[in-house]
Parts: structure tokens; C-alpha cells; sequence
């Protein structure tokens, strides 16, 4: 399994390209925007996209789900159905936020915690993992190691909780109960800002620290 960050938005959103090295097989994990950026590194590492992966619906991840979805005819998968109200608001997000426009779209799969997503001829775990949104979920390749966290998780902070149907105490559940067993030595990509790893979090993380 490899991987690209391609930052996007004028949120600075961590969009990630994942591939399996094998097939040259794709997945565009949160498309909140800047599809250019995407399809350059698609273009570049010579990928086939098969499918867009969403952890939650916020319009800096989710933005420009539908149009890539659309010009490449491929399914979309996640995030949680608890998130669908994001989705259908993705329109209002984005005047608010002053996004170009965003269509709303319904997933071809909406995921479950324990679920399973493939790309190419690799495996990412689902766990769902609400707070942030109530439809969160975190994609983990055993492997690699490695967990796309969306805004559950940052390196030295936690995802807002103030939003619709976020949660504070759920949030840190989420993360103590779903994350943290995976081990101190999985390294994330956060939805946002520098990767890290869960063990450097216990130890230094404010929110969540033993």
C-alpha cells in the first residue's frame, strides 16, 4: 500500500491518495476540493481510480465528492449513515464557507464499524468513530500500519465537537476505545496538519494523554 497527501481547500484539508502497488489500483480518500491537485498525482504515479472513500461529510472532506465520483463513474463508499444530514447539507456548507458549490450525493455503500474496503488487492479495516460527526469512520491497513483518521484524531489536538450532533465525551470513546488498540506504533493522517503516531498522542496529546 502506498500513499499520497495532497493538501486541498482553503482548509488545507489532507486529501489522500492510496494505491496498491500490485494493480496501480486507487482510492481517493475526503475529495474536499482542488480536483486538479488529485488528478495530477493520479497522472504522475500512473493509478487507475476505483473508488472514493469518505470518513465523514464535511464539506472541506466531502466538497468535491460527487463531480470526481461522476467524471471517473466510480462508487463512492463511507462514511456512516448517521452523516448523511452533512451530506444533504453540503449545498448550504458550501455558501457558507464560500466552497464552489457542492452537490449532494448518496454513497453507493454507507459503512458499518467492522466493515471491510479494498483497494486493488488491499484490505482497509472500518471503524466508526463518532464525536466529530456522528458518521465518522477511520480506515486501517494492518500492513502498513497506518490509520486515515479524517478530523478524529490531529497530532497534538482532537476534532471540534461544537458542530450539529457532535459529542466531546463520544469523541474521546472514540479514540481511547477504537484507536488506541491498534497500538503506539500505527502512524495517521489526520484530517488536518503533520501525521503522527497513536503512542506519540498517548504520551503528549492534551486531550487524550494517559
Amino acid at each position: 500500500m502506498k500513499y499520497e497527501i495532497v493538501p486541498v481547500t482553503p482548509f488545507v484539508q489532507n486529501c489522500t491518495v492510496l494505491w496498491c502497488e500490485k494493480t496501480r489500483q486507487a482510492a481517493v480518500v475526503d475529495p474536499g476540493g482542488d480536483l486538479a491537485k488529485i488528478e495530477a498525482v493520479l497522472t504522475r504515479n500512473g493509478l487507475t481510480l476505483e473508488k472514493v472513500l469518505l470518513t465523514h461529510a464535511h464539506i472541506d472532506h466531502a466538497g468535491g465528492t460527487a463531480e470526481l465520483a461522476d467524471s471517473h463513474e466510480i462508487p463512492i463508499e463511507g462514511p456512516e449513515y448517521e452523516d448523511k444530514f452533512w451530506i444533504d447539507a453540503l449545498p448550504q456548507q458550501s455558501m457558507m464557507f464560500g466552497f464552489p458549490n457542492a452537490k449532494q450525493f448518496t454513497p453507493n455503500r454507507w459503512l458499518n464499524d467492522g466493515d471491510e474496503v479494498s483497494v486493488g488487492e488491499e484490505t482497509l479495516q472500518v471503524f466508526h468513530c463518532p464525536g466529530h460527526t456522528p458518521g465518522h469512520v477511520i480506515f486501517y491497513h494492518q500492513g502498513a500500519r497506518l490509520a486515515l483518521v479524517g478530523d478524529v484524531l490531529f497530532n497534538g489536538s482532537i476534532g471540534r465537537t461544537d458542530f450539529p450532533k457532535g459529542d466531546h465525551a463520544t469523541l474521546i470513546q472514540s479514540i481511547k476505545t477504537k484507536l488506541w488498540p491498534l497500538g503506539d506504533d500505527v502512524s495517521f493522517i489526520p484530517g488536518h496538519g503533520p501525521m503522527s503516531t497513536f503512542g506519540a498522542e498517548r504520551r503528549t496529546n492534551p486531550f487524550v494523554k494517559d
